[in-house]
């Protein structure tokens, strides 16, 4: 009896691309896709439209087809995508299981149409490290934002809490983490000791990607030393006159990690803008969400209705202000980001019709 073949574009368990987080859900997109003659490969890193990817056993830069430069912004390949390619040509992007991205700088707290505007960050990430350094720069407010931004896009975040060293106790940064990361596991790491490794090496292991957001300067080039266990990427000294490390990494880029995974590190982020709504407020904000169950109307907008749960657990010291402000900050935002895209749909509707309108007027006209 033949021996049936196996079709061009199943992919072995034991392919390469393995190792570079090619998973089952992938390989299941791909059955159902026309891309037999192309090679898969993931993109490593994005420079100056072109790509450094990799099928697990070599590496090779590639230029986007001339569609892909015309593509709107989420159809172009990022850091992390899955690709087909020919000979140096990348020809398309395999469907994502998850896309990473935030507000374009200068967009946050503007009503202009920048708002709008999104920047890619990372493509099929299982976990995503928001690292704060405990210098200058641990703000439990910008944490917060972190927070939201990661849970809006569906993808687990973990807090990692870099530079213990710099204190003789660094605890109450760490209960003050966890007091706002709801379910979030929250790890301290010191590059001096070496804390906080093993239990982060989990992330990492086979198949797994990881990608790191945080300030500029937070401690991301040194974390991911501290996981490879030697100096893979370029660090800053820490500066005397502002008491922050120096940014260094410019690029994104996805490294092989001893664990088995792979790690992004990311250039720092200056201000955290959100592009779309989802879930992240909820799941940052569960103190609140679980107040709000005990407020008189089921509507209560926690600004000034009576019977209102979590004004009352301002007044008594349960909740703080300050966080009260930034959830009230951060939903305005995105009901202003909710009504933006209602409005473009809207519009787009509008000169839909109106096309519709002037090619009937011109079959009108021929007519006559």
């Amino acid at each position: 009896m033949t021996k049936p073949e196996k079709p061009m574009n199943q992919l072995s368990h034991n392919d390469p691309k393995n190792r570079l987080g090619w998973t089952d859900t992938l390989e299941h997109r791909v059955t159902a896709l026309p891309i037999s003659p192309h090679t898969i490969a993931r993109v490593i890193s994005v420079q100056r439209g072109q790509f450094l990817v990799s099928d697990g056993v070599r590496e090779w830069l590639c230029t986007p087809a001339g569609r892909l430069k015309r593509a709107a912004n989420r159809d172009y390949p990022v850091t992390g995508d899955w690709v087909t390619i020919e000979a140096t040509i990348v020809t398309g992007v395999i469907p994502r299981t998850n896309f990473l991205s935030r507000g374009a700088a200068g967009s946050r707290g503007h009503r202009t149409d920048t708002a709008l505007r999104e920047q890619a960050i990372a493509a099929n990430i299982d976990t995503v490290f928001i690292v704060c350094g405990l210098d200058r720069d641990f703000n439990t407010r910008r944490l917060e934002r972190y927070l939201t931004l990661v849970h809006n896009q569906g993808i687990p975040p973990v807090v990692v809490l870099t530079k213990a060293d710099l204190h003789d106790d660094p605890t109450p940064f760490l209960e003050e983490a966890e007091a706002i990361a709801f379910g979030v596991p929250v790890v301290m790491t010191s590059i001096q000791d070496g804390r906080g490794k093993t239990e982060l090496e989990h992330w990492l292991e086979a198949g797994k990607t990881v990608a790191m957001i945080g300030s500029s300067g937070a401690g991301k080039s040194t974390l991911a030393n501290l996981l490879h266990g030697t100096d893979i990427q370029a660090t800053g000294a820490i500066s005397d006159s502002v008491g922050k490390g120096r940014h260094t990494t410019t690029v994104r880029e996805l490294l092989r990690m001893p664990q088995g995974g792979m790690l992004m590190d990311n250039p720092g982020i200056r201000e955290i803008a959100f592009h779309e709504e989802g879930d992240g407020l909820t799941s940052t904000f569960a103190d609140i969400q679980a107040l709000a169950e005990s407020c008189r109307f089921a509507d209560c907008s926690h600004e000034h209705e009576p019977g209102c749960a979590v004004l009352h657990a301002v007044q008594t010291g349960e909740l703080s202000q300050d966080r009260l402000d930034s959830y009230h900050k951060m939903a305005k935002e995105m009901e202003y980001i909710a009504s933006r895209r209602t409005k473009s749909a809207d519009r787009v509707e509008k000169e839909r019709w109106k096309n519709v309108a002037l090619h009937i007027k011109n079959l009108k006209k021929r007519n006559r």
